[in-house]
């Protein structure tokens, strides 16, 4: 088997110019085929709330739904580096409760935590880095932000947005992240950003110069009804999934399954005896 991968291994992979894979993962089966692939970093992401929990966005996601779903993919994992995701106000009210939190991510199984925003939370990082807890940091459309925000949209689109963008990367790089995923902003940026620092960038709707990119797992494999614009689907699995139950309730009402094909027999002498009483 191939070696764990580290915080440490992201850094010598952008220092030797090799890029990084990061696909989001909820549950067992799906985590062990994503680490099976050869995907360098598997995120439980708090997208799990708009995937697999139905929420409308991921603000109602709460600590101990991130606990239950980051147990079930360290079980699977043997080589991927697994990030948990901190939700919505598990970090934001205090130091004390980000590393509380944070340590809860690693009994549960993950290696590192993802925290969302720049320079108001950069005291909560460093907190969590005294710690000992790595720490992914996330710029640009930050998910929780976006009432503030006023919705899911490009974030950095002027050169004095962008500026401090730029300025809250270094930040974050100072304050100790192991890596920094940049959503939702233009390419140029991502790529200014990329240069600019040396921990690792890892994208997702910013374009292809980052350092490694990084999708939601359903998203690619076709088991969302809507992606955004960055999203290539690399499979149509929903619609193979509706085919096959499909067919499953044809054959079931036409009496087709189960065959005997697919049924237990008794033993022949077994029988005998039930017969004759």
């Amino acid at each position: 088997m191939e070696a764990k991968v580290t915080t440490t291994t992201l850094a010598e992979m952008k220092a030797r110019g090799e890029k990084i894979c990061m696909l989001t993962a909820y549950d067992y089966p799906t985590a062990r085929l994503v680490d099976e692939a050869g995907i360098e970093v598997i995120l439980v992401g708090d997208s799990v709330g708009n995937v697999l929990l139905g929420y409308p966005s991921t603000l109602p996601v709460t600590m101990e739904e991130m606990l239950h779903h980051t147990r079930a993919v360290a079980r699977a994992v043997k080589r991927a580096l697994v990030v948990g995701d901190m939700p919505f106000l598990s970090y934001q009210p205090s130091d004390s409760e980000a590393v509380l939190n944070a340590g809860r991510f690693l009994k549960a199984g993950a290696e590192a935590v993802k925290v969302e925003g720049g320079t108001p939370v950069l005291g909560r990082i460093r907190a969590m880095l005294d710690a000992g807890i790595p720490v992914m940091g996330h710029l640009g459309l930050t998910p929780q932000w976006i009432h503030q925000f006023g919705g899911y949209r490009v974030r950095a689109k002027t050169a004095e947005a962008a500026r401090l963008l730029l300025q809250e990367a270094k930040e974050l790089e100072r304050a100790g992240v192991f890596s920094l995923v940049l959503e939702g902003i233009p390419w140029q940026v991502a790529k200014l950003i990329t240069e600019s620092v040396r921990v690792p960038t890892i994208g997702i709707g910013a374009g292809p110069y980052c350092d490694g990119q990084v999708l939601v797992l359903h998203d690619l494999l076709g088991l969302t009804e809507r992606v955004p614009k960055f999203v290539k689907r690399y499979a149509g699995l929903g619609e193979e999934i509706r085919r096959a139950l499909s067919e499953f309730r044809r054959e079931v009402k036409e009496g087709k399954f189960p065959t005997l094909q697919f049924s237990y027999e008794m033993p022949p002498e077994e029988l005998e005896k039930l017969k004759k009483g």
